[in-house]
């Protein structure tokens, strides 16, 4: 766990009428949203998701929110509150729930069901409350309001949370697609009743408040994958997030269309599109899906729906492109990336895409071809809801610092105080009262790293660790020395990992070591801690010096 703000204090105790705000994550990273809300000593939280590592975190599989600020105070939550069924805003609520497991879950039909099946897996059972838009209802002290949004998933919903501090509007991730594939805009005239009424804190997505004009609506990619497919003579393969219900709706009408069966591959797939076809959100034509299995019995004629978009290492696109699954990708085949990158997975997926075209597949993606557009709203469609809310105070959320920072000059263009727009990192503490929001104080939090079975035990020091032993190898030293004399009776031995293979080449380093040692003892140093300091700097120099590495040095002095 780490401090980012030591220059802040600790935030002091809460005064009366005043609603305090924490983002636990979701602030300078895409990803682990998560927000505290707090008011009359109760907390309300909206969203718990994961964050997904870069290659600078090797083998770690989720980032969690550090709930460390809220851990002595689960009692007091009076619900977790879910804007929609994207795992980086629900991925995490299993860890929540081991923490106390009867939080009452708040969330659409669709949100639940995924939330829901997350922690069946992990046989936890939590009360849930659904919620549709439209509806208003209360959880301690804090009223909401529940209003529809357009989303790349549907049932999503932005959050109006009504205190007597003032009134907080969440968008959650929305856009303003005029022509969405299930009719349910987003719910504008709520945003402009709740803006007459009086607005005193906007937290507004920012992933693509950099990004000119208005999104692309949904219905644009119909044509782009008709196209495609339409064009292919072998296999179709599409890789999708497991949750993109739209998207899959779409690929398995325009397969339909063309006369070919679909198949979806990969559990979370499968998983998330029986529920949603079980839920009346996926229309799924008789006799179109098969199973995976039996795919070869209707050769060519296939579209194959997977999981992996991302380059995730495990996933099932990841694995054909590794060549170690069932399914086989060759020439002729046509592999469609219907996503869009998130910042900092783009080495995993070009890997992907190159390893798939070494192959002999067509690999069409949102670069070369309009297979995908965004489920977040561009500067068009963020300064018509500045117009339309007229916020007090803007805090823009869900954004790397660069869109961040794009989302509040955006504010500031419709009228919006610059005073008046909060641009923080996570755990930067909020209070707001009678329509002012400041900064109060800064909470510690960092990252909680899940590792296999381990959640939290991986620090930055051991990811510093992994990183060396990846990139610069490891070498270690055992040398036995007298007890009383402290001569060495053994060694040096010297083994190395990922450095080179040349046992000749440390023949030089040995002498100085014995040299350096030698001098050591002779000037009272004998502790066999106080030698293993001796061996490390002196191969560490030799190593520097001669070969400009770092490897990891790990020097083992045993006394006889």
């Amino acid at each position: 766990m780490n401090h980012p703000h030591p220059e802040l204090p600790y935030p002091p105790k809460l005064e009366a009428k005043t609603l305090r705000i924490v983002a636990l994550g979701g602030l300078g990273e895409i990803g682990r949203n998560m927000t505290v809300f707090e008011y009359e000593g109760k907390l309300l939280i909206v969203d718990c998701g994961v964050l997904f590592p870069e290659e600078s975190q090797p083998g770690i599989d989720l980032i969690l929110p550090d709930f460390s600020y809220i851990r002595e105070r689960l009692n007091d939550i009076v619900a977790v509150v879910l804007t929609h069924g994207h795992e980086d805003h629900i991925g995490a609520v299993p860890y929540l729930l081991k923490e106390r497991s009867d939080i009452p879950i708040v969330g659409s039909k669709l949100t639940l069901a995924f939330t829901d099946a997350k922690l069946k897996e992990r046989r936890i059972t939590a009360p849930q409350i659904e919620v549709k838009a439209g509806m208003e209802q209360s959880f301690g002290p804090f009223n909401l309001e529940f209003i529809a949004v357009n989303h790349s998933i549907p049932d999503a919903l932005a959050i109006a949370i009504k205190t007597p501090a003032g009134v907080v509007l969440a968008t959650g991730d929305f856009k303003m697609d005029q022509l969405p594939l299930d009719g349910r805009v987003t719910d504008l005239p709520t945003f402009a009743r709740l803006g007459a009424e009086g607005v005193d804190l906007f937290m507004v997505d920012s992933t693509n408040a950099d990004v000119p004009g208005f999104t692309t609506s949904e219905r644009d990619i119909t044509n782009a994958l008709d196209r495609v497919i339409r064009g292919t003579e072998r296999r179709v393969i599409v890789a999708s997030f497991a949750s993109h219900v739209h998207r899959v709706q779409q690929v398995m009408d325009v397969a339909a269309a063309h006369g070919r069966k679909v198949a979806l591959v990969g559990r979370s797939m499968v998983r998330n599109m029986k529920l949603a076809q079980d839920l009346g959100y996926l229309t799924v034509p008789d006799g179109l899906i098969i199973d995976a299995k039996n795919i070869d019995n209707f050769g060519d004629k296939v579209v194959l729906i997977c999981t992996g978009s991302q380059g995730e290492p495990l996933a099932a696109l990841s694995r054909m492109a590794n060549g170690d699954h069932q399914i086989q990708v060759g020439k002729g085949d046509t592999v469609i990336l219907a996503s869009s990158l998130i910042p900092g997975n783009e080495n995993p997926v070009f890997r992907v895409i190159n390893e798939l075209t070494r192959f002999g597949a067509n690999v069409v993606h949102k670069g070369n071809a309009m297979v995908h557009v965004s489920g977040h709203a561009a500067a068009g469609e963020l300064l018509y809801c500045y117009n339309i809310v007229k916020p007090k105070n803007v805090m823009p959320i869900h954004g790397e610092w660069r869109h961040l920072r794009a989302n509040a000059e955006l504010a500031i263009k419709t009228g919006v105080p610059r005073n008046n727009t909060i641009v923080v990192d996570n755990g930067i503490v909020i209070d707001m009262a009678n329509g002012y929001a400041d900064v109060a104080g800064a909470v510690p939090v960092g990252f909680v790293y899940v590792d296999g079975q381990s959640i939290g035990e991986i620090t930055e020091s051991s990811l510093k660790d992994r990183r060396i032993l990846g990139e610069e190898g490891f070498i270690s030293v055992i040398v036995v020395i007298d007890s009383q004399s402290g001569k060495i009776v053994a060694g040096p031995d010297i083994h190395a990992r990922g450095f080179t293979e040349d046992e000749g080449l440390f023949n030089e380093v040995k002498g100085m070591i014995e040299k350096a040692m030698a001098h050591a003892v002779a000037n009272g140093i004998n502790g066999t801690h106080q030698l293993q300091q001796v061996v490390r700097k002196t191969v560490g120099s030799w190593v520097g010096e001669e070969h400009r590495r770092k490897p990891m040095i790990v020097p083992v002095v045993v006394e006889v």
